[in-house]
């Protein structure tokens, strides 16, 4: 059996990208699945002299071991200004510090989602290689455009993003 972490790459309560994995990581069987919600860890954001004062921060290190404990991650990527957020690039930044190559040997599900129509693109294409420049293997990235319209009462309704989905959870459990 697998274990499979989601999360979004975002520090909001109310993050729609949160909302996209939690949704995806439900569409998982048979493997064990743990959904974490990044801004519940408040790592600090990083800084070459808070590092050097006072080490890598305790939350940083738990979100590696997460990772560390993780076959796959699916993870949904929120844009700010054409960008990740200044959150996810940050924690990134921590895990790198401790193992430039924190993600080897992890398959990753990349997903992004917005109101707007291109479903957070730009953050998505930005994350994605970032993920591989640590290791990971992206077996898919999806954007989900129109968040308000398509993601009702919990479940998404746009049949084609649900084949596109269950392909690549096929892909990253094959």
């Amino acid at each position: 059996m697998s274990k499979i972490l989601a999360f979004a790459g975002s520090s909001s309560f109310t993050s729609i990208n949160h909302a996209i994995a939690a949704y995806v990581a439900s569409l998982v069987q048979g493997q064990e699945v743990e959904v974490l919600r990044l801004s519940e860890l408040n790592i600090p954001m990083y800084g070459m002299d808070k590092e050097k004062e006072k080490g890598i921060p305790e939350s940083a290190q738990a979100f590696l071991a997460k990772i560390k404990e993780a076959d796959a991650l699916i993870l949904s990527v929120a844009e700010h200004n054409s960008n990740v957020t200044a959150y996810f690039k940050s924690s990134f930044d921590w895990l790198s510090r401790i193992d430039p190559k924190f993600l080897a040997g992890k398959k990753a599900l990349l997903l992004s989602t917005s109101d707007g129509g291109r479903g957070a693109m730009t953050a998505r294409e930005i994350a994605e290689k970032s993920l591989i420049r640590f290791g990971a293997e992206v077996v898919a990235s999806i954007g989900i455009p129109k968040y308000s319209e398509v993601f009702v009462d919990g479940t998404l309704t746009d049949n084609e993003l649900n084949t596109d989905i269950a392909s690549a959870l096929g892909q990253m459990m094959g």
